[in-house]
């Protein structure tokens, strides 16, 4: 069986034990080559050890586990994150494309995420990934989305996501430089992704739109026209809530 070298950032004693056991009894392909207390050794052990994944905790005393990732000019091993975080973070973890485990630590999603880890084998775009997932936690609400595509991810800021489309089981993402991209994800996905950006609305069961490039609405024909020059349809049932968001808007602005 090939095996993966990891160690364990944490500083905290009972939550290291706690994972050391699960990997140890339940997960022989994982070799636990030593852990840390903090980002400093961290670094050291890494740099020692070379591990090829690292379950890494956030909330350290110093310097934080985001913080681990300016000490090295090459990330070439895969992080898992081990958090406590709440809702909004994990979202932010989930559009960032990067793994985490939520305290306490159950077998069965460590499980997933070692066999997540095992099938991608190699890291990719693992800097960027990182960086967009600082991102999306420092600002509290998410700035760019890792995009799934055949050949790897995508990283799209949200304000260039002018309108998205239901195609089955994946959505076309058109973007404000003009592309327009399959991503395998369904646009339920998007909708909960962007449900407390003001600027996004649904009003049709196949479209998202961007308000911000909203070009016309033509009420009586009950369709939008955005900036990309495509013809947006409103259903009935969604008509009132969106040209009450219209007149909220215009509201905002004219304020």
């Amino acid at each position: 069986m090939e095996t993966i070298k990891a160690i364990i950032i944490d500083d905290e004693q009972r939550a290291v034990q706690s994972l050391a056991n699960l990997i140890q009894e339940f997960l022989p392909q994982v070799e636990l080559l030593g852990f840390a207390t903090s980002v400093p050794e961290g670094v050291l052990k890494i740099n020692e050890w070379q591990p090829e994944l690292v379950f890494l905790d956030i909330e350290m005393p110093q310097y934080n586990g985001f913080e681990l990732l300016k000490f090295f000019k090459t990330i070439d091993f895969e992080i898992i994150f081990v958090t406590a975080y709440s809702n909004y973070a994990i979202q932010a973890f989930e559009v960032s494309a990067v793994d985490y485990l939520l305290k306490p630590v159950e077998l069965n999603q460590l499980r997933k995420s070692v066999e997540k880890f095992m099938e991608r084998k190699r890291p990719f775009g693992q800097g960027e990934r990182y960086q967009v997932l600082k991102e999306n936690i420092a600002q509290l609400e998410v700035q760019r989305v890792a995009l799934p595509m055949g050949d790897g991810l995508r990283f799209e800021s949200v304000h260039d996501m002018v309108l998205f489309e239901a195609e089955g089981a994946y959505t076309y993402v058109n973007l404000r430089s003009g592309e327009r991209i399959l991503i395998s994800k369904r646009i339920k996905f998007f909708e909960e992704l962007l449900s407390n950006r003001a600027f996004f609305f649904r009003p049709h069961r196949s479209f998202i739109v961007n308000l911000n490039y909203l070009q016309k609405y033509h009420r009586g024909e009950s369709c939008i026209l955005m900036e990309n020059q495509v013809l947006v349809p409103v259903s009935r049932e969604q008509k009132a809530g969106f040209e009450q968001l219209l007149r909220q808007l215009h509201m905002m602005h004219r304020g």
